[in-house]
Protein backbone atom coordinates (compact mmCIF):
# COMPACT_ATOMS: atom_id res chain seq x y z
CA UNK A 1 0.00 0.00 0.00
CA UNK A 2 1.11 3.57 -0.73
CA UNK A 3 2.75 4.96 2.43
CA UNK A 4 1.32 8.39 1.62
CA UNK A 5 -2.19 6.93 1.99
CA UNK A 6 -1.28 4.86 5.05
CA UNK A 7 -0.38 7.95 7.05
CA UNK A 8 -3.95 9.27 6.77
CA UNK A 9 -5.23 6.31 8.78
CA UNK A 10 -4.58 5.86 12.51
CA UNK A 11 -2.54 2.90 13.76
CA UNK A 12 -5.08 2.71 16.58
CA UNK A 13 -8.60 4.04 16.26
CA UNK A 14 -11.04 4.48 13.38
CA UNK A 15 -12.07 6.72 10.53
CA UNK A 16 -15.81 7.42 10.42
CA UNK A 17 -17.94 9.19 7.82
CA UNK A 18 -21.36 10.64 8.50
CA UNK A 19 -23.34 11.08 5.27
CA UNK A 20 -26.32 13.43 5.39
CA UNK A 21 -28.58 14.02 2.40
CA UNK A 22 -29.30 17.75 2.09
CA UNK A 23 -32.97 18.88 2.13
CA UNK A 24 -33.67 15.27 1.21
CA UNK A 25 -37.39 15.31 0.41
CA UNK A 26 -37.17 18.42 -1.76
CA UNK A 27 -33.94 17.21 -3.35
CA UNK A 28 -35.63 13.93 -4.29
CA UNK A 29 -38.48 15.77 -6.02
CA UNK A 30 -35.99 18.01 -7.84
CA UNK A 31 -34.03 14.96 -9.02
CA UNK A 32 -37.15 13.01 -9.99
CA UNK A 33 -38.90 15.86 -11.83
CA UNK A 34 -36.24 18.52 -12.51
CA UNK A 35 -38.36 20.51 -14.94
CA UNK A 36 -40.94 21.15 -12.22
CA UNK A 37 -38.75 21.56 -9.15
CA UNK A 38 -34.99 21.87 -9.78
CA UNK A 39 -33.39 25.18 -8.63
CA UNK A 40 -36.76 26.51 -7.44
CA UNK A 41 -38.11 27.42 -4.00
CA UNK A 42 -40.04 24.30 -3.00
CA UNK A 43 -41.47 22.87 0.19
CA UNK A 44 -42.95 19.53 1.14
CA UNK A 45 -45.96 20.35 3.27
CA UNK A 46 -49.20 19.16 4.78
CA UNK A 47 -52.61 19.88 3.30
CA UNK A 48 -53.06 23.48 2.17
CA UNK A 49 -56.73 23.23 1.23
CA UNK A 50 -58.20 21.78 4.44
CA UNK A 51 -56.15 23.30 7.24
CA UNK A 52 -53.14 25.40 8.12
CA UNK A 53 -50.53 23.03 6.68
CA UNK A 54 -47.03 22.83 8.11
CA UNK A 55 -43.76 22.98 6.18
CA UNK A 56 -42.11 19.56 6.63
CA UNK A 57 -38.94 20.61 4.82
CA UNK A 58 -37.91 23.08 2.14
CA UNK A 59 -35.27 23.52 -0.54
CA UNK A 60 -32.24 25.75 -0.04
CA UNK A 61 -33.72 28.20 -2.54
CA UNK A 62 -36.73 28.48 -0.21
CA UNK A 63 -34.50 28.79 2.86
CA UNK A 64 -32.78 31.76 1.29
CA UNK A 65 -36.21 33.46 1.41
CA UNK A 66 -36.60 32.83 5.17
CA UNK A 67 -38.74 29.69 4.84
CA UNK A 68 -38.20 27.27 7.74
CA UNK A 69 -39.27 23.77 8.76
CA UNK A 70 -42.31 23.93 11.07
CA UNK A 71 -43.58 27.19 9.61
CA UNK A 72 -47.24 27.25 8.56
CA UNK A 73 -47.90 27.25 4.83
CA UNK A 74 -49.77 30.54 5.17
CA UNK A 75 -46.77 32.21 6.79
CA UNK A 76 -44.35 30.69 4.26
CA UNK A 77 -46.36 32.03 1.33
CA UNK A 78 -46.20 35.51 2.81
CA UNK A 79 -42.39 35.34 2.70
CA UNK A 80 -42.30 33.65 -0.70
CA UNK A 81 -45.48 33.85 -2.83
CA UNK A 82 -43.80 31.81 -5.59
CA UNK A 83 -43.11 28.89 -3.20
CA UNK A 84 -44.02 25.56 -4.83
CA UNK A 85 -45.84 23.27 -2.39
CA UNK A 86 -45.40 19.51 -2.88
CA UNK A 87 -47.40 16.75 -1.14
CA UNK A 88 -45.13 14.14 0.50
CA UNK A 89 -44.31 10.95 -1.41
CA UNK A 90 -42.72 8.59 1.12
CA UNK A 91 -42.57 5.71 -1.32
CA UNK A 92 -40.34 7.81 -3.59
CA UNK A 93 -38.17 8.91 -0.64
CA UNK A 94 -37.65 5.30 0.42
CA UNK A 95 -36.58 4.37 -3.11
CA UNK A 96 -33.91 7.08 -3.19
CA UNK A 97 -32.84 6.26 0.36
CA UNK A 98 -32.25 2.64 -0.55
CA UNK A 99 -30.20 3.67 -3.58
CA UNK A 100 -27.89 6.03 -1.67
CA UNK A 101 -27.27 3.33 0.98
CA UNK A 102 -26.38 0.87 -1.80
CA UNK A 103 -23.80 3.37 -3.06
CA UNK A 104 -22.37 3.80 0.45
CA UNK A 105 -21.94 0.04 0.81
CA UNK A 106 -19.69 0.02 -2.25
CA UNK A 107 -17.03 1.71 -0.09
CA UNK A 108 -17.40 -0.36 3.11
CA UNK A 109 -19.68 -3.10 4.43
CA UNK A 110 -19.80 -1.32 7.80
CA UNK A 111 -22.72 1.05 7.18
CA UNK A 112 -25.19 2.02 9.90
CA UNK A 113 -28.45 3.49 8.61
CA UNK A 114 -29.83 5.89 11.23
CA UNK A 115 -32.70 7.47 9.29
CA UNK A 116 -34.14 7.72 5.80
CA UNK A 117 -31.56 10.37 4.83
CA UNK A 118 -28.38 9.67 6.81
CA UNK A 119 -25.88 6.95 7.68
CA UNK A 120 -22.55 6.32 9.37
CA UNK A 121 -19.71 4.52 7.59
CA UNK A 122 -16.61 2.98 9.15
CA UNK A 123 -13.95 3.25 6.42
CA UNK A 124 -10.97 2.24 8.57
CA UNK A 125 -10.50 -0.88 6.44
CA UNK A 126 -11.03 0.87 3.10
CA UNK A 127 -7.45 2.11 2.63
CA UNK A 128 -7.14 0.55 -0.81
CA UNK A 129 -9.73 3.07 -2.06
CA UNK A 130 -7.58 6.06 -1.11
CA UNK A 131 -7.39 8.57 1.71
CA UNK A 132 -10.50 9.33 3.79
CA UNK A 133 -10.91 12.59 1.89
CA UNK A 134 -10.56 10.74 -1.44
CA UNK A 135 -13.29 8.30 -0.39
CA UNK A 136 -15.61 11.07 0.82
CA UNK A 137 -15.15 13.07 -2.38
CA UNK A 138 -15.73 10.00 -4.55
CA UNK A 139 -18.84 9.04 -2.57
CA UNK A 140 -20.28 12.54 -2.74
CA UNK A 141 -19.60 12.72 -6.49
CA UNK A 142 -21.14 9.30 -7.15
CA UNK A 143 -24.33 10.15 -5.23
CA UNK A 144 -24.61 13.41 -7.17
CA UNK A 145 -24.00 11.78 -10.56
CA UNK A 146 -26.28 8.76 -10.02
CA UNK A 147 -29.08 10.30 -7.97
CA UNK A 148 -28.60 14.03 -8.60
CA UNK A 149 -28.92 14.71 -4.87
CA UNK A 150 -26.53 16.83 -2.78
CA UNK A 151 -25.08 15.50 0.45
CA UNK A 152 -22.78 16.69 3.20
CA UNK A 153 -20.13 14.39 4.66
CA UNK A 154 -18.31 14.62 7.97
CA UNK A 155 -14.95 12.86 8.40
CA UNK A 156 -13.79 12.16 11.97
CA UNK A 157 -12.30 9.59 14.35
CA UNK A 158 -15.71 8.82 15.90
CA UNK A 159 -19.45 9.00 15.24
CA UNK A 160 -20.10 12.06 17.40
CA UNK A 161 -17.54 14.25 15.64
CA UNK A 162 -18.48 12.87 12.20
CA UNK A 163 -22.11 13.85 12.78
CA UNK A 164 -21.15 17.33 13.95
CA UNK A 165 -18.75 17.74 11.04
CA UNK A 166 -21.43 16.92 8.46
CA UNK A 167 -23.60 19.68 9.94
CA UNK A 168 -20.90 22.33 9.60
CA UNK A 169 -21.22 22.90 5.89
CA UNK A 170 -24.42 22.46 3.86
CA UNK A 171 -25.21 21.77 1.12
CA UNK A 172 -22.47 19.73 -0.54
CA UNK A 173 -20.07 20.10 2.37
CA UNK A 174 -16.98 18.02 3.14
CA UNK A 175 -15.64 18.68 6.64
CA UNK A 176 -12.79 17.01 8.54
CA UNK A 177 -13.03 17.25 12.34
CA UNK A 178 -10.11 15.77 14.30
CA UNK A 179 -9.78 15.50 18.06
CA UNK A 180 -7.15 18.22 18.00
CA UNK A 181 -9.68 20.51 16.24
CA UNK A 182 -12.33 20.27 18.98
CA UNK A 183 -10.97 23.10 21.12
CA UNK A 184 -10.79 25.61 18.26
CA UNK A 185 -13.91 24.55 16.32
CA UNK A 186 -16.35 23.57 19.07
CA UNK A 187 -15.47 24.99 22.46
CA UNK A 188 -16.71 28.51 21.67
CA UNK A 189 -20.15 27.18 20.68
CA UNK A 190 -23.13 27.15 23.10
CA UNK A 191 -23.76 23.82 24.85
CA UNK A 192 -26.83 23.03 22.76
CA UNK A 193 -24.61 22.91 19.66
CA UNK A 194 -23.25 19.59 20.97
CA UNK A 195 -25.07 16.72 19.25
CA UNK A 196 -27.11 14.77 21.80
CA UNK A 197 -27.50 17.69 24.21
CA UNK A 198 -31.07 19.00 24.24
CA UNK A 199 -32.56 22.36 25.30
CA UNK A 200 -33.64 21.14 28.76
CA UNK A 201 -30.11 19.95 29.55
CA UNK A 202 -28.71 23.24 28.23
CA UNK A 203 -30.99 25.16 30.61
CA UNK A 204 -29.84 23.06 33.57
CA UNK A 205 -26.21 23.69 32.61
CA UNK A 206 -26.83 27.43 32.45
CA UNK A 207 -28.10 27.33 36.02
CA UNK A 208 -24.62 26.13 37.11
CA UNK A 209 -22.96 28.75 34.88
CA UNK A 210 -21.95 26.40 32.05
CA UNK A 211 -22.84 28.13 28.78
CA UNK A 212 -20.35 26.84 26.19
CA UNK A 213 -18.98 23.46 25.12
CA UNK A 214 -15.56 24.59 26.31
CA UNK A 215 -16.88 25.33 29.79
CA UNK A 216 -18.57 21.93 29.81
CA UNK A 217 -15.32 20.24 28.70
CA UNK A 218 -13.42 21.85 31.59
CA UNK A 219 -16.09 21.38 34.26
CA UNK A 220 -15.99 19.08 37.30
CA UNK A 221 -17.15 15.60 36.27
CA UNK A 222 -18.49 14.94 39.78
CA UNK A 223 -20.74 17.99 39.58
CA UNK A 224 -22.09 16.75 36.24
CA UNK A 225 -22.70 13.20 37.47
CA UNK A 226 -24.38 14.50 40.63
CA UNK A 227 -26.73 16.54 38.45
CA UNK A 228 -27.27 14.15 35.51
CA UNK A 229 -26.11 10.69 36.64
CA UNK A 230 -24.22 8.63 34.03
CA UNK A 231 -25.36 11.11 31.36
CA UNK A 232 -23.14 13.69 33.07
CA UNK A 233 -20.06 11.59 32.34
CA UNK A 234 -21.14 11.33 28.70
CA UNK A 235 -21.56 15.12 28.51
CA UNK A 236 -18.02 15.66 29.78
CA UNK A 237 -16.50 13.15 27.34
CA UNK A 238 -18.55 14.43 24.40
CA UNK A 239 -17.54 18.04 25.07
CA UNK A 240 -13.94 16.86 24.79
CA UNK A 241 -14.70 15.08 21.51
CA UNK A 242 -14.67 11.50 22.80
CA UNK A 243 -17.15 8.83 21.69
CA UNK A 244 -16.58 5.07 21.86
CA UNK A 245 -19.78 3.92 20.10
CA UNK A 246 -19.24 1.67 17.12
CA UNK A 247 -20.79 1.83 13.66
CA UNK A 248 -23.26 -1.04 13.73
CA UNK A 249 -23.60 -2.65 10.33
CA UNK A 250 -26.23 -5.18 11.42
CA UNK A 251 -29.81 -3.98 11.40
CA UNK A 252 -31.05 -4.01 14.97
CA UNK A 253 -34.56 -5.07 15.88
CA UNK A 254 -36.88 -2.09 15.98
CA UNK A 255 -37.41 -0.70 19.48
CA UNK A 256 -40.88 0.50 18.53
CA UNK A 257 -43.16 0.57 15.51
CA UNK A 258 -45.70 3.31 15.11
CA UNK A 259 -47.85 5.44 12.88
CA UNK A 260 -49.40 8.86 13.37
CA UNK A 261 -51.54 11.09 11.22
CA UNK A 262 -52.19 14.82 11.39
CA UNK A 263 -55.88 15.19 10.60
CA UNK A 264 -57.10 17.41 7.73
CA UNK A 265 -59.66 18.90 10.14
CA UNK A 266 -60.00 18.68 13.91
CA UNK A 267 -62.30 15.81 14.85
CA UNK A 268 -64.57 15.45 17.89
CA UNK A 269 -66.89 12.52 17.10
CA UNK A 270 -66.05 9.19 18.73
CA UNK A 271 -67.14 7.13 15.70
CA UNK A 272 -64.76 9.08 13.44
CA UNK A 273 -61.93 8.68 15.94
CA UNK A 274 -62.52 4.93 16.23
CA UNK A 275 -62.35 4.49 12.44
CA UNK A 276 -59.06 6.38 12.31
CA UNK A 277 -57.59 4.37 15.21
CA UNK A 278 -58.57 1.15 13.43
CA UNK A 279 -56.76 2.29 10.27
CA UNK A 280 -53.64 3.29 12.22
CA UNK A 281 -53.70 -0.01 14.14
CA UNK A 282 -53.95 -1.82 10.80
CA UNK A 283 -50.73 -0.19 9.56
CA UNK A 284 -48.89 -0.80 12.83
CA UNK A 285 -49.92 -4.47 12.80
CA UNK A 286 -48.88 -4.84 9.15
CA UNK A 287 -45.41 -3.50 9.82
CA UNK A 288 -44.94 -5.74 12.86
CA UNK A 289 -45.95 -8.82 10.90
CA UNK A 290 -43.52 -7.94 8.11
CA UNK A 291 -40.72 -7.81 10.69
CA UNK A 292 -42.08 -10.91 12.47
CA UNK A 293 -42.50 -9.04 15.74
CA UNK A 294 -45.06 -8.96 18.52
CA UNK A 295 -45.68 -6.08 20.94
CA UNK A 296 -46.30 -6.16 24.67
CA UNK A 297 -46.93 -2.43 25.04
CA UNK A 298 -49.35 -0.19 23.12
CA UNK A 299 -49.05 3.60 23.29
CA UNK A 300 -51.62 6.16 22.18
CA UNK A 301 -50.68 9.72 21.18
CA UNK A 302 -53.31 12.48 21.10
CA UNK A 303 -52.43 16.01 20.03
CA UNK A 304 -54.84 18.91 20.53
CA UNK A 305 -55.23 21.95 18.22
CA UNK A 306 -53.07 23.98 20.65
CA UNK A 307 -50.27 21.40 20.01
CA UNK A 308 -50.36 20.06 23.59
CA UNK A 309 -49.85 16.30 23.52
CA UNK A 310 -51.09 13.38 25.60
CA UNK A 311 -49.20 10.07 25.49
CA UNK A 312 -50.48 7.07 27.43
CA UNK A 313 -49.48 3.41 27.25
CA UNK A 314 -50.60 0.01 28.49
CA UNK A 315 -48.73 -3.28 28.79
CA UNK A 316 -50.88 -6.22 27.71
CA UNK A 317 -50.78 -9.79 28.97
CA UNK A 318 -50.16 -11.52 25.63
CA UNK A 319 -47.84 -10.00 22.96
CA UNK A 320 -49.65 -9.33 19.69
CA UNK A 321 -49.52 -7.95 16.16
CA UNK A 322 -53.29 -8.21 15.69
CA UNK A 323 -54.84 -4.93 14.56
CA UNK A 324 -58.09 -5.58 16.45
CA UNK A 325 -56.28 -5.98 19.77
CA UNK A 326 -54.05 -2.96 19.08
CA UNK A 327 -57.09 -0.82 18.18
CA UNK A 328 -59.04 -2.10 21.20
CA UNK A 329 -56.25 -1.13 23.61
CA UNK A 330 -55.82 2.25 21.92
CA UNK A 331 -59.55 2.97 22.23
CA UNK A 332 -59.49 2.12 25.96
CA UNK A 333 -56.58 4.53 26.43
CA UNK A 334 -58.52 7.17 24.50
CA UNK A 335 -61.66 6.87 26.62
CA UNK A 336 -59.65 7.02 29.85
CA UNK A 337 -57.65 10.10 28.84
CA UNK A 338 -59.81 12.17 26.48
CA UNK A 339 -62.94 14.19 27.12
CA UNK A 340 -65.63 13.30 24.61
CA UNK A 341 -66.23 16.23 22.27
CA UNK A 342 -62.76 17.72 22.76
CA UNK A 343 -61.14 18.41 19.34
CA UNK A 344 -58.17 16.29 18.21
CA UNK A 345 -55.56 17.39 15.66
CA UNK A 346 -53.30 14.29 15.56
CA UNK A 347 -53.68 10.63 16.47
CA UNK A 348 -50.91 8.05 16.70
CA UNK A 349 -50.37 4.51 17.90
CA UNK A 350 -47.01 2.90 18.59
CA UNK A 351 -46.14 -0.63 19.65
CA UNK A 352 -43.11 -1.23 21.84
CA UNK A 353 -41.57 -3.80 24.19
CA UNK A 354 -41.18 -5.89 21.03
CA UNK A 355 -40.29 -9.58 20.85
CA UNK A 356 -39.55 -11.82 17.89
CA UNK A 357 -42.41 -14.13 16.92
CA UNK A 358 -40.14 -17.18 17.15
CA UNK A 359 -39.13 -16.32 20.72
CA UNK A 360 -42.48 -15.13 22.07
CA UNK A 361 -44.49 -17.09 24.60
CA UNK A 362 -48.17 -16.40 23.90
CA UNK A 363 -50.60 -17.78 26.50
CA UNK A 364 -53.59 -19.61 25.02
CA UNK A 365 -57.09 -18.42 25.80
CA UNK A 366 -59.19 -21.32 27.14
CA UNK A 367 -62.21 -20.31 25.07
CA UNK A 368 -60.46 -19.10 21.93
CA UNK A 369 -57.43 -21.31 21.36
CA UNK A 370 -59.09 -23.38 18.60
CA UNK A 371 -60.00 -20.26 16.61
CA UNK A 372 -56.61 -18.52 16.97
CA UNK A 373 -54.75 -20.53 14.26
CA UNK A 374 -57.63 -19.85 11.85
CA UNK A 375 -57.44 -16.10 12.56
CA UNK A 376 -53.66 -16.10 12.04
CA UNK A 377 -54.03 -17.98 8.75
CA UNK A 378 -56.66 -15.49 7.56
CA UNK A 379 -54.47 -12.52 8.50
CA UNK A 380 -51.55 -14.08 6.60
CA UNK A 381 -53.68 -14.52 3.45
CA UNK A 382 -54.95 -10.93 3.72
CA UNK A 383 -51.38 -9.63 4.07
CA UNK A 384 -50.26 -11.59 1.01
CA UNK A 385 -53.17 -10.24 -1.06
CA UNK A 386 -52.45 -6.65 0.01
CA UNK A 387 -48.73 -7.08 -0.71
CA UNK A 388 -49.55 -8.29 -4.21
CA UNK A 389 -52.55 -6.16 -5.19
CA UNK A 390 -52.35 -3.08 -2.98
CA UNK A 391 -53.32 -1.93 0.50
CA UNK A 392 -56.97 -1.32 -0.40
CA UNK A 393 -57.59 -4.83 -1.77
CA UNK A 394 -59.05 -6.04 1.54
CA UNK A 395 -59.91 -3.77 4.44
CA UNK A 396 -62.20 -4.05 7.43
CA UNK A 397 -65.68 -2.59 7.10
CA UNK A 398 -64.97 -0.14 9.90
CA UNK A 399 -62.16 1.40 7.85
CA UNK A 400 -64.08 1.97 4.64
CA UNK A 401 -65.61 5.35 5.53
CA UNK A 402 -62.31 6.85 6.69
CA UNK A 403 -60.49 9.10 4.19
CA UNK A 404 -57.67 9.25 6.73
CA UNK A 405 -57.43 5.46 6.60
CA UNK A 406 -57.14 5.55 2.82
CA UNK A 407 -54.32 8.07 3.16
CA UNK A 408 -52.50 5.87 5.67
CA UNK A 409 -52.74 2.91 3.31
CA UNK A 410 -51.30 5.02 0.48
CA UNK A 411 -47.53 4.34 0.55
CA UNK A 412 -46.83 7.55 -1.32
CA UNK A 413 -48.41 9.65 1.40
CA UNK A 414 -47.57 8.01 4.72
CA UNK A 415 -44.23 8.08 6.48
CA UNK A 416 -42.08 5.36 7.94
CA UNK A 417 -42.64 5.79 11.64
CA UNK A 418 -44.54 7.61 14.31
CA UNK A 419 -41.45 9.59 15.26
CA UNK A 420 -40.68 10.55 11.66
CA UNK A 421 -44.13 11.95 11.04
CA UNK A 422 -44.28 13.84 14.31
CA UNK A 423 -40.74 15.14 14.74
CA UNK A 424 -39.19 15.41 11.29
CA UNK A 425 -36.20 17.78 11.50
CA UNK A 426 -34.78 16.95 8.11
CA UNK A 427 -31.65 18.87 7.21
Amino acid sequence: MNNDIERFYPTKGRVILHVDMNAFYCSVHAAHEPILYADKPTAVSGSVEKRKGIIITCSYEARSKKIKTGMTVKEALRYCPELILIPPDFSLYRTYSKRFIEIARQYTPIVEVVSIDECYMDITGSKLLGTPLDIAQSLQKQIKEQLNIPCSIGIAPNKLLAKMASDMKKPNGLTVLRLRDVKDKLWHQPCQYLFGLGPKTAEKLKRINIHTIGQLAQSDVKVLTDLFGVYGNWLFRAANGHDDSEVKAEVEQSKSIGHATTLPADITELDDINRILLSIADQVGRRMRKQKLLAKTIQLTIRRPDMSTIQRSVTIQAPTHNMDIIAHEAKKLLLNNWNIGEPIRLLGISASNLVAEAEAVVPLDLFDYEEEPKKEALIKVMDELRDKYGENTIVKAGMLQSEIGARLRDKKRHGTSLEKLMDDNES
